[in-house]
């Protein structure tokens, strides 16, 4: 699969068939992040277009039950109803227009060239028929869009085009459990995409000169799935996800101290474990995480011209343990931050500054998600 383009408008405005004007005059936004370990609600209001234009209102992370997704797919769409709506009602908002995402794993991604100049129609025509060399699934089946990146390097008569597809069925039940708890989708984003957007506008400010000409690896580690972002001045070069996550702590954790997966995840989250737990399953798990995160920037160097990464950039919810950010750094000879996606934005009386330091790193994608609504907005 490949992704390595950022899609600067709606990316997938012709999913769902939206009309982006009801959008206008809209001031706050609510993201929605679907994970298998939790969802994340985040809502941002704006006034202007720069970072410090933005306030964080209000988020809530509530637990998902185990098994209720399967690798990005909604497997008991009444438990995620059900988590949603518990979500919704301890965040207490009113918004009910949302923007949510797909893993990247549910869309296909192929950067084609087309003949320049086509007038919309014909640009519409052609996609459609490049589309049909690479998606493997009739075109009824899918939802279809397209981003115009600008004039091929290679052949100036024709300009490359960005297109992607998702199975109608993975958008609808996104869809369908947005609707069940009276939430409206205004627009279907990708979930790495979200997070790169946030980066891009927001966090990247964190580095040095803004990371500019820097190589940056943004390293989200999940319950289940590490994704790996490659940024270069805020395009991504490459994108790869690895099979491990949060999850393999919680089985060290059971096996460990003979506790059922749920008691696991229960004791993982409140901290209460025994005090060996740091030097005999903490300790050796971030150094695991550690040489999987060496491994991704090795295949990064082997499969493109790129030779080093500048700056490594920690999200999700192993993002906080104490100490990983330097583990990791000394493991890759990289310097490493963790994210904060609201560096620079306003917070209302609502949000406990302590709280919201350890969640953060987890509020990536929704935080991102929430900032695309309002990119939609001044679009359209």
């Amino acid at each position: 699969m490949e992704a390595d383009m950022i899609l600067n408008q709606s990316f997938l405005k012709k999913f769902l068939d939206i009309n982006f004007g009801v959008l206008m005059g809209t001031s706050r936004m609510l993201g929605v992040d679907i994970s298998a370990s939790s969802i994340k609600l985040v809502e941002l209001s704006r006034k202007g277009g720069a970072p410090q234009s933005y306030r964080l209102e209000r988020y809530v992370i509530e637990p998902m039950p185990m098994g209720a997704l399967q690798d990005g797919d909604i497997n008991q769409i009444e438990q995620v109803t059900d988590c949603l709506q518990r979500a919704l009602k301890r965040m207490g908002t009113r918004q009910k227009k949302i923007v949510m995402a797909l893993p990247l794993t549910s869309v296909i991604t192929k950067k084609v060239n087309v003949p320049a100049g086509l007038r919309e129609d014909d640009l519409v025509f052609q996609v459609e028929t490049e589309a049909n060399q690479y998606v493997p699934f009739a075109m009824d089946e899918v939802n279809l869009d397209f981003q115009v990146i600008g004039p091929s390097p290679d052949h100036p008569e024709e300009m490359e085009v960005l297109l992607a597809a998702a199975r109608k069925d993975k958008v609808e039940d996104r869809v369908a459990t947005a609707m069940s708890v009276g939430l409206k989708v205004m627009a279907m984003d990708i979930e790495q995409f979200s997070a790169q957007a946030i980066f891009s506008r927001v966090v990247g400010c964190q580095l040095p000169d803004s990371g500019k000409d820097k190589v940056v690896a943004l390293i989200d580690i999940g319950a289940s799935v590490t994704q790996i972002n490659v940024l270069l001045n805020d395009i991504s070069i490459y994108m790869r996800d690895l099979s491990f996550g949060g999850n393999q702590l919680t089985q060290e954790i059971q096996n460990q101290f003979n506790l059922s997966p749920e008691e696991a995840e229960v004791v993982k989250r409140n901290g209460t474990l025994p005090e060996n737990y740091q030097n005999d399953v903490l300790r050796p798990f971030c150094k695991t995480i550690a040489l999987e995160v060496a491994r991704a920037i090795q295949l990064f160097y082997t499969s493109t011209q790129y030779i080093q990464v500048d700056y490594i950039s920690l999200s999700g919810g192993c993002a906080v343990i104490p100490g990983l950010e330097e583990i990791i750094s000394e493991c890759t000879g990289v310097v490493t931050q963790v994210i904060n996606p609201f560096f620079g934005m306003t917070l209302s009386g609502r949000i406990a500054p302590r709280q919201l330091k350890m969640d953060a790193p987890v509020l990536l994608t929704a935080s991102g998600l929430a900032m695309r609504g309002f990119e939609h907005h001044d679009t359209y």
